[in-house]
């Protein structure tokens, strides 16, 4: 059997403090800062690249001899950037145009038509 080393892993430990530091910065650009909300969406894109580098290279070991020589299996990257971009497009396509069944019970009712049925009443 291989000798097991009871080395502290820094370097996960590092990737997990980074990533908690970029989702708090995220989360206090969303909810707390008085920044426009362009600039709020430009912040957290930028802070989820990096985030997604720190994943890659700190947790996934892209760059150890380990993982084939120190070379990236550029092609499984690729089909799984594909993939995330067909989720999000169509998470973003439902979440925008969505589904509408026709039927008026859950419609808002205009104020005119509000004044008329409580003068009805």
């Amino acid at each position: 059997m291989q000798k097991q080393s009871k080395k502290i892993p820094f370097q996960h430990i590092i990737g997990f403090i980074l990533s908690l530091t970029l989702t708090v910065i995220a989360a206090w650009a969303a909810l707390k800062s008085d920044l426009p909300v362009t600039w709020i969406i430009i912040g957290i894109m930028v802070l989820a690249v990096i985030q997604a580098a720190i994943q890659l290279f700190m947790f996934m070991h892209m760059t150890e001899a380990a993982s084939g020589g120190g070379h990236a299996p550029w092609n499984m990257m690729f089909h799984g950037f594909v993939i995330a971009a067909i989720v999000v497009a169509g998470s973003l396509f439902t979440m925008s145009f969505g589904h509408y069944h026709g039927d008026n019970h859950d419609e808002p009712k205009s104020q005119e038509q509000h004044h008329e049925n409580m003068n009805h009443e």
